[in-house]
This record gives C-alpha cells, sequence and structure tokens, in this order.
C-alpha cells in the first residue's frame, strides 16, 4: 500500500518541479518580447514626432497585441531619455539581461534589464 503512494507524491512532487521550470522559462520568453515590443513602440514614437512618450497612452497605432507587451513594463519619461522596467513575463517576473550592443542608440537610461 506504500508504493503507490510513494509513486503518486514522486509523481505530484516532478510535476511540480517541472511546472516551475515552463513557468519560468515563459516568463523568460515572453518579457523579453514584451520588453523588446515596448522599446520599438516608444522609439518609433520619437521618430515620428521628435520626442519620446509622455506616456504609454501616448502611442500611436499601437495593436491589440500590442497592449498585453505594454501593460507588462512601467515606463517614465525622463529629460534624457525614459526609464523602462519589465514588471511581468508570462505569469511572474523574468530575470533578463542584455549585451551592451544592444543598448546603442537607444533612449532607454535605466531598466532593471540594463546591468
Amino acid at each position: 500500500m506504500r508504493k503507490p503512494l510513494n509513486l503518486i507524491v514522486m509523481l505530484v512532487f516532478s510535476f511540480g518541479l517541472s511546472a516551475c521550470a515552463v513557468q519560468k522559462e515563459f516568463d523568460q520568453k515572453f518579457g523579453d518580447q514584451h520588453f523588446k515590443t515596448s522599446v520599438a513602440l516608444i522609439e518609433l514614437h520619437k521618430v515620428r514626432f521628435g520626442e519620446y512618450p509622455n506616456s504609454l497612452n501616448d502611442l500611436k497605432f499601437v495593436g491589440e497585441w500590442d497592449q498585453i507587451a505594454l501593460a507588462s513594463v512601467k515606463y517614465k519619461k525622463v529629460a534624457n531619455g525614459y526609464e523602462l522596467d519589465v514588471v511581468k513575463g508570462w505569469v511572474g517576473k523574468p530575470q533578463l539581461s542584455y549585451p551592451d550592443e544592444f543598448w546603442k542608440g537607444l533612449g532607454v537610461v535605466r531598466s532593471n534589464m540594463k546591468p
């Protein structure tokens, strides 16, 4: 009687660990996409209008799927550019970093994704 219970406990534990790994992977992938989509929309606004938006609500021609990305970041316009933090990936907060080359030419002056 004890062996089936042990097997069930092991299966539940294994599934739990696997689910955590999947969530972390999805948080990374979605967080990366949300961040890059937001940067692209913000930088496009700068190209079109000559300045960064005062808020994400000022962005024009935003698609329905873009709204998901924009709801997953925190934006603040500052004097010399903008601050952009990822607050949500898929479910949780991702841990991402990008090489120095990624940041070149962008107005991001501070981010929780920037070293």
